[in-house]
């Protein structure tokens, strides 16, 4: 009985960090400067307990390198920028 309760309590916890690992900060490390015209898509992850700031992932295209994800870092000029920017060319339905 012992056993039983130890594999299921063993269970439990390997499913509990599986479920977990999916909300992961991502941002680890933040992306390059890039181009505005380049972007394909923005995506505005709100903060998580173990994420310091919000996560801001744009995924770009170039026909050398095809799709890439980066993060950027919300406080950079440059990454409000590119927030204000893509929010006036989502709404002209582009």
């Amino acid at each position: 009985m012992k056993l039983l309760t130890a594999a299921l309590l063993l269970l439990f916890i390997a499913m509990y960090l599986a479920s977990t690992e999916g909300v992961k900060c991502k941002c680890s490390r933040k992306g390059p400067k890039i181009r505005f015209s380049n972007v394909r898509k923005l995506e505005i992850k709100p903060r998580y307990p173990f994420c310091v700031e919000e996560m801001i992932i744009v995924t770009l295209w170039t026909r050398v390198r095809g799709e890439q994800q980066h993060c950027l870092n919300p406080k950079r000029q440059n990454t409000v920028r590119l927030l204000k920017w893509y929010r006036v060319w989502k709404e002209k339905g582009r």
